[in-house]
């Protein structure tokens, strides 16, 4: 299976967008790299950071002549991009995406693809609380999972391209069908965010705690609240206003189970608490199994190592050893 494209064309450049570019770079993925961004300074910053071989503020020009073309921009600006982008499109290009949703990307993109181009969403699992330019780093995908959400009709050589693709920047590749994908990343992405927001948007309104209480203190779990909840907002807006039904399915289901555990704790039901955790704390385990996380204690937190123990007195002063 060829791998290699003539022409890579990268819309957008934040974490995601300047990641492909670097791990296409250095798997030797593509001989050109476009680069197209709505801002001229992100563009320049690309530049400086030499992240492309040609840039561009017309998306359009950006993706002429390109044999795929990925879309890296919030989902919410997808539209619009198609627009300015489908009649530079040449048959035979693949159009992918990176969005963390898929039913909506093929309600807003699908119309808009020309005939002859092959439309194979996609989803890389990956990512950081970073964004912009420089947050971007070629190993962003190694081990972790890029979802393909292709309509069966989509020509199977294409398929394999983009999966090929994945696989040499070091991902694990599985295709899926666009609305189960949603409802996946719904309660395994998506309302896990949703959560980590508001806790900590519950602590900021807080008044009989300080801010610098809650800063100074946040050593008990709040703190790895606050790095999902620095994700990139304008992404997460688009995610929850385009994913909403699955969203809104899950945190149903989220809330029920939150009333029972409110229940368990109210009432001193001590067995049940435990059974839960007990249950949770399997789950952790077979994330790390999955190699999904590390296995490293303490959420991989590094450990000086411990100070020697003093010498006794009586040996510092007369020395001492076996024979002593």
């Amino acid at each position: 299976m060829t791998v290699k494209f003539r022409k890579l064309a990268l819309i957008g450049i934040g974490l995601i967008g300047s990641s492909i570019a670097l791990a296409a770079r250095r798997q030797g993925l593509a001989d050109v790299i476009s680069i197209t961004t709505r801002k001229a300074e992100t563009l320049e910053e690309a530049r400086a950071l030499n992240l492309g071989d040609v840039y561009s503020l017309d998306p359009a020009e950006a993706v002429a002549g390109a044999d795929l073309v990925i879309l890296c921009t919030p989902v919410g600006a997808y539209e619009s991009v198609m627009k300015a982008i489908a009649p530079a499109l040449k048959p035979g290009t693949i159009l992918s995406d990176v969005g963390s949703v898929k039913r909506h990307v093929h309600q807003v993109v699908g119309p808009f693809v020309p005939e002859g181009v092959h439309f194979i969403p996609g989803h890389p699992m990956a990512g950081t609380e970073h964004s912009g330019p420089s947050a971007g780093f070629a190993e962003l995908f190694s081990g972790r999972w890029s979802i393909l959400t292709p309509e069966p009709q989509v020509d199977r050589a294409a398929v394999e391209r983009v999966v090929a693709f994945w696989e040499a920047m070091g991902s694990d590749v599985e295709l899926m069908d666009a609305a189960h994908h949603d409802l996946v990343v719904a309660i395994t992405s998506h309302v896990p965010h949703l959560i980590a927001y508001n806790i900590v948007g519950t602590a900021d309104e807080l008044e009989s705690v300080t801010k610098s209480e809650v800063i100074k203190f946040s050593a008990g779990g709040f703190r790895d609240f606050t790095r999902i909840a620095a994700s990139d907002p304008v992404m997460w807006r688009d995610v929850f206003l385009t994913n909403r039904d699955a969203v809104l399915e899950m945190l149903g289901r989220f809330l029920e189970d939150l009333s029972m555990l409110q229940r368990a704790v109210r009432v001193g039901d001590g067995p049940a608490l435990e059974e839960l955790f007990t249950r949770t704390r399997a789950i952790r385990r077979s994330i790390i199994d999955a190699g999904q996380e590390t296995a490293a204690p303490d959420f991989g937190r590094p450990h000086e190592a411990p100070p020697a123990p003093e010498l006794p007195r009586f040996v510092k002063e007369h020395g001492g050893g076996e024979d002593a």
